[in-house]
């Protein structure tokens, strides 16, 4: 049976979560156990092979989100933002600040890992173990991420693909909270569909303009 295995820093240090003490951590307010931990693993579509559900590779090519829509969709403050984008945590992959008159403009992925960086913040995780999961989040592909659950123990961070390491986690006691970075998504989408995008080569302003569209798009072009 495959394992979750720990994300660790650039020295091999395991990623660490400090608990809040309160029975929050990491993402929930309450443990995910049984069904529900089965289900939190489970990627969009119903891990039935069906790839309608995984982060639309290339999205951010065409589309892009500023910073007022990336907080509204992520329920963090523009200055939080500000600050993440000027330490390097989270930096728009389409369009950095050049100075004045100039909008950062960021990708879905981009918008997917604002939220939960927020999570593990509000969760009290420190700002260099987020740093560390960030990379970890940025080097996975679609498909991974849409499969992945970040279980935690309260002390260290797991990655789990499947649900069998989900249980496996649970029953020996290091899984105690989790976050479904395929749920991530799908809030991520829901709310960005209902707010403003702005297409990357005209600069024209979307409304409704909904992530997972250009998936489809592409296919029917192969087609």
């Amino acid at each position: 049976m495959a394992r979750a295995r720990a994300l660790r820093g650039a020295k091999g240090r395991e990623v660490g979560v400090r608990s809040t003490g309160d029975g929050t951590a990491f993402g929930g307010p309450y443990p995910m156990r049984g069904a529900l931990a089965r289900n939190a693993a489970t990627p969009p579509g119903g891990g039935s092979g069906d790839t309608s559900g995984q982060l639309p590779e290339g999205a951010g090519e065409r589309v892009g989100y500023r910073g007022p829509t990336a907080c509204a969709a992520t329920g963090i403050t523009y200055r939080q933002l500000d600050y993440w984008a000027r330490t390097g945590l989270v930096e728009p992959s389409i369009r950095p600040a050049y100075g004045s008159g100039t909008q950062r403009l960021y990708s879905f992925r981009d918008v997917v890992v604002l939220k939960i960086v927020k999570r593990l913040l509000d969760t009290g995780v420190s700002l260099q173990n987020i740093r560390t999961a960030v990379q970890h989040l940025r080097s996975s592909g679609p498909a991974e991420l849409t499969r992945m659950t970040l279980m935690s123990d309260g002390a260290t961070v797991y990655e789990c693909t499947s649900p069998d390491e989900v249980v496996d986690l649970l029953q020996g006691g290091q899984g105690i909270f989790g976050i479904a970075v395929g749920v991530v998504w799908r809030d991520v989408e829901g709310a960005l569909s209902q707010l403003h995008s702005e297409r990357v080569d005209t600069g024209e302003t979307l409304v409704g303009h909904n992530p997972g569209d250009e998936l489809a798009r592409r296919r029917n072009r192969a087609g």
